[in-house]
C-alpha cells in the first residue's frame, strides 16, 4: 500500500471520528407513571443548556464525567450523575416522578436490577416478581404485617393497625377488587400480580385523596412502564425458583414487542406449593396453586396522546386455610383496565387522563379437604363480586403552583350462598342454604382536588375530597330484616388534608401533615349475614345503620442526610378515631350454626386512639458494604372499653448488611429481624400474649452476565419456631398457625 492510500485511510478514520463526536446525543424525558413526554424541562450540562421539545427530547453533546441538572415546575429540580447519564444515553430515555409523590409521607417500593442498590427503604429483586401475593412484598417493610389465615395464600395486610377497607388498595390509582370470600381468602392485594408491576407506592395516612378515601393509607400498585422505542424491539425475561420448605415451585415470564407507536407485552406466572414444616417440626397445611396471565397494550395515537389497555386473569386452586372452616377450591378473577392520557400544555391546563376499569371475582370454597372426624356436614359457598367504575383527572399549572382536580366512580357488589348438607345428627339428610352477602351493593361517587404550592423555603399541599356513598341489598334475608327494617343508606363523606414541608439547607427536611377523613362501612360491615368472618369463632352480623368512622390524624416527618453516605428518615403519627367501627357480642341474637359460640354485631364505638413511629436509617460503610435499619411501632387503645385495640402488631426491627464485589457481580446480604412480645392484647376479642422472636436470613446473588442472574440463600437460618401476632389460630384449637422453619431457596433470571 503506497503512502497516498495510507494517508487517505487515516484521514477518513479521523474525520469519521470527529463527525461522530459532533453528533448530538438525545434522551427522552418521560413521566414515570404515564410514560408521557415531559415538555419544557430545562437542563444545564456543563456549558450546555436547553429545553425539552414536545416529545420530551433533549439534545446535548456528551462531556465525560459531568453531571446534568434538570428542572420542571411539576417535577422539581434533580441531578443525573455521570453514570446514570451514560445509562440514559444507552436506553435513550430517562424517567422522572411528579413532585407530588415526593411531597407526601410515602414509601416507594421500586423494582431494581440485581446490581443496583436503591435509596428506598426496601429492595425488590427479580425473585419478588415470582411472588403470587402482593402482600408478601409489603411484608418486607417493618410497618407492615399481615393477617394469616392460610399457610401460603391470602395474606391480608395491616399497616399501623389499619386493615381491610381502612386501607385503600388500588391499581394505577383507580382500580381495585372486592373479596368474594366472606373471610377474605382473596383480599385485593392477592389479586395484584407482582410480575406486571413496576413499583408499589405506600402513601401513609389520610392525606392523598386523589385515589379514593385512604383512611389509614393508600397502597398504589403501579404497572410496568410503557416502553416506546424508535426502532422495533423484542424484549422479555424468564425467571424460575424453588423453595425447599413446602416444595414451592415458582416461575414467571414476560414477552414484549415495542415500536415508536406501540408497546405490546404479555405476562405469565405460576406458583404451587405443599405443606411446610414449622421450626418445631410440626406440619402446617399450606397447599396452593396460583397462576396469573396478563396482557398490557400501549398505543401512541398522537404525539401527545396514548392509550393503555390491560387485562389480567388470576387463577387459584386448592389453597389450604387451616384457620377457617373452609378451604379455597376455585378462584377465577378478571381485571380489565383502559386509560387515556393527553398532554395539552396550554397556558394553564397541562394534561388530562381518564381510566375505565372492571374487576370480577368468581370464588368457590368448601370443607371437603378438611380432615374432619367425625364429619358432621359438608359445606360449600359459591360467591361472586364485581368492582367497576372510572376516574378522570386534569392537571393545571397556576401562577404559584399546580392544581389536580377530577372525579371518580366505583360500584361494588357481592352475592353468595352457603349450602350445608348434614350427614349426622337430627338434621341428617337435610340441606340448608344461607345468604352470605344478600346481593349487597355500594356505590361511591367522588370529586377531589389537590393544590400544591412550591415556595422559596416552604412547600404546601392542600387536598380535599367529597364522596357520596349509596348502599343497599337486593336480596335481603328474613332473619336480617327482622333486625334491620331499613337497609338502604346514603352518606356524605368529606375529607380534607393539609401538609407543609420545610427544608433546612440541603441536608435536613421536615414535614407536618394534618388530615380528617371519614369512611362508610364496607359490604362486610354492613351486610354480612351470620358468618364467622372475624378473628374469633363468633358469627358476625352486619349493620346497615353504621355511622361513617372518622380518622383525625397528624404525621410529623424528619429527614436528615448529612452526606451522600448516610440518611435517616423518621415519621411519627397520632390518630384520633371517632365512631370507630368494631363489634360487640349480642346475647339476644342466635347463631345459625350450633358450633358457633355466639353472634357479634358490628357497631360504632365512640372513640379510639393510635400513635406510633417508623424509623429508617441507611449508611454506606467500608469495604463496599452498606447497612440499613428499619423500626416500626404502633400503639392502639379502645377508649370506650379502656383496653388495647385488637390486631395491632408489636414493635418490629429489621437490620441488613449487604455488599457489592467483583465489579458488582457478587452481592451477599445478611438480614436480621427482631419482633418484640405483644402483651397489649384485647380481652374483648380473646387475644393472647404473643412471644417475641428473632430471625436470621442470608442470601447471595451473582450476576453471571448482564442478562443472567442467580440468587440463592436460606430463610430462618436458626430454624426458629415462631408465629406473628396477627396469625389466626388453627380452626377448633388454640394453636396458632406457625410460620415456616428453615427454608432454602434458589432462583434464576434471564432477561433479553
Amino acid at each position: 500500500m503506497n503512502l497516498k492510500h495510507i494517508m487517505a485511510v487515516v484521514l477518513s478514520l479521523l474525520f469519521t471520528n470527529l463527525f461522530a463526536q459532533s453528533e448530538p446525543n438525545q434522551i427522552r424525558l418521560l413521566d414515570l407513571e404515564t410514560a408521557m413526554p415531559i415538555v419544557e424541562a430545562t437542563f444545564k450540562y456543563g456549558s450546555q443548556t436547553g429545553i425539552s421539545d414536545n416529545k420530551g427530547v433533549i439534545s446535548f453533546r456528551y462531556d465525560e464525567e459531568k453531571n446534568m441538572t434538570l428542572s420542571h415546575i411539576n417535577y422539581g429540580s434533580w441531578i443525573i450523575d455521570a453514570n446514570a447519564l451514560l445509562k440514559a444515553m444507552e436506553q435513550e430515555v430517562h424517567y422522572r416522578q411528579k413532585l407530588t409523590m415526593n411531597l407526601y409521607p410515602v414509601t416507594v417500593i421500586g423494582v431494581k436490577k440485581q446490581n443496583e442498590q436503591p435509596d428506598e427503604s426496601l429492595k425488590i429483586e427479580y425473585s419478588d416478581r415470582m411472588e403470587h401475593d402482593g402482600a408478601q412484598i409489603l411484608n418486607q417493610l417493618p410497618a407492615f404485617n399481615s393477617i394469616r389465615k392460610g399457610g401460603n395464600y391470602g395474606f391480608d395486610p395491616v399497616f399501623r393497625g389499619f386493615k381491610y377497607d381502612q386501607l385503600n388498595v388500588v391499581l394505577n390509582g383507580a382500580q381495585s377488587t372486592t373479596a368474594a370470600c366472606p373471610n377474605r381468602m382473596d383480599p385485593p392485594t392477592s389479586q395484584m400480580a407482582p410480575n406486571m408491576m413496576d413499583r408499589i407506592e405506600v402513601l401513609k395516612g389520610p392525606y392523598a385523596l386523589r385515589y379514593g378515601t385512604g383512611f389509614g393509607a393508600t397502597i398504589n400498585f403501579i404497572p410496568a412502564k410503557l416502553r416506546f422505542t424508535s426502532e422495533p424491539d423484542i424484549y422479555g425475561r424468564l425467571s424460575t425458583g424453588y423453595e425447599s420448605n413446602g416444595d414451592i415451585l415458582r416461575g414467571e415470564s414476560q414477552l414484549g414487542l415495542s415500536g415508536e407507536k406501540h408497546d405490546i407485552s404479555l405476562f405469565a406466572s405460576w406458583s404451587q406449593g405443599n405443606d411446610y414444616k414449622a421450626g418445631n417440626g410440626e406440619t402446617v397445611q399450606a397447599d396452593f396453586q396460583r397462576g396469573s396471565f396478563g396482557a398490557d397494550l400501549g398505543f401512541k395515537i398522537a404525539s401527545n396522546q396514548q392509550v393503555r389497555i390491560s387485562a389480567l386473569y388470576n387463577r387459584a386452586r386448592d389453597a389450604d386455610f387451616p384457620a377457617l372452616p373452609m378451604d379455597l377450591r376455585e378462584d377465577d378473577t378478571w381485571l380489565f383496565n383502559a386509560r387515556h392520557d393527553i398532554q395539552l400544555n396550554r397556558n394553564k391546563l397541562q394534561s388530562w387522563n381518564t381510566t375505565l376499569f372492571g374487576s370480577f371475582v368468581d370464588h368457590l370454597m368448601d370443607n371437603l379437604l378438611k380432615p374432619l372426624d367425625p364429619r358432621m356436614l359438608n359445606a360449600a359457598t359459591t360467591a361472586k363480586t364485581y368492582n367497576y367504575g372510572g376516574r378522570t383527572e386534569g392537571i393545571w399549572r397556576l401562577n404559584k403552583g399546580t392544581l389536580y382536580a377530577g372525579a371518580d366512580l366505583r360500584i361494588e357488589g357481592a352475592e353468595g350462598i352457603r349450602v350445608r348438607e348434614f350427614l349426622m345428627g337430627s338434621n341428617a339428610g337435610n340441606i340448608f342454604e344461607d345468604n352470605a352477602w344478600q346481593d349487597g351493593r355500594i356505590g361511591k361517587t367522588g370529586v377531589f382536588s389537590e393544590y400544591q404550592i412550591k415556595g422559596a423555603s416552604l412547600n404546601y399541599i392542600l387536598s380535599g375530597r367529597l364522596e357520596i356513598n349509596n348502599a343497599d341489598i337486593n336480596d335481603p334475608s328474613e332473619e336480617f330484616t327482622q333486625i334491620y327494617s331499613e337497609t338502604k343508606a346514603t352518606q356524605f363523606n368529606p375529607g380534607l388534608s393539609f401538609g407543609i414541608l420545610k427544608d433546612f439547607g440541603t441536608s435536613i427536611s421536615t414535614g407536618l401533615w394534618l388530615g380528617r377523613v371519614q369512611r362508610s362501612g364496607s359490604l362486610t360491615e354492613r351486610f354480612i349475614n351470620y358468618f364467622p368472618v372475624g378473628q374469633d369463632p363468633f358469627e358476625m352480623l352486619g349493620n346497615p345503620q353504621l355511622n361513617p368512622e372518622v380518622n383525625n390524624q397528624m404525621d410529623v416527618t424528619f429527614k436528615w442526610m448529612p452526606s451522600e453516605r448516610t440518611a435517616i428518615n423518621i415519621d411519627v403519627f397520632v390518630s384520633y378515631l371517632q365512631d370507630y367501627i368494631s363489634s360487640i357480642i349480642d346475647p339476644n341474637l342466635d347463631p345459625r350454626l350450633p358450633i358457633s359460640p355466639d353472634v357479634r354485631q358490628y357497631i360504632n364505638i365512640d372513640n379510639a386512639f393510635k400513635t406510633g413511629f417508623e424509623i429508617n436509617w441507611s449508611q454506606r460503610l467500608f469495604a463496599r458494604l452498606q447497612h440499613q435499619l428499619g423500626i416500626a411501632y404502633t400503639y392502639g387503645q379502645d377508649l370506650e372499653r379502656d383496653e388495647p385495640l385488637p390486631q395491632i402488631a408489636p414493635l418490629d426491627l429489621r437490620y441488613s448488611v449487604f455488599g457489592s464485589y467483583l465489579d458488582n457481580k457478587l452481592l451477599p446480604e445478611l438480614m436480621f429481624r427482631y419482633v418484640s412480645e405483644q402483651s397489649r392484647v384485647s380481652n374483648e376479642f380473646g387475644e393472647t400474649v404473643t412471644p417475641s422472636f428473632a430471625l436470621l436470613d442470608f442470601k447471595i446473588g451473582y450476576n453471571i452476565s448482564d442478562k443472567l442472574t442467580l440468587n440463592s440463600g436460606v430463610y430462618n437460618i436458626l430454624d426458629e419456631n415462631y408465629y406473628e401476632h396477627l396469625n389466626r389460630s388453627v380452626r377448633g384449637t388454640n394453636e396458632p398457625i406457625f410460620a415456616p422453619g428453615r427454608n432454602f431457596f434458589v432462583n434464576l433470571n434471564f432477561t433479553f
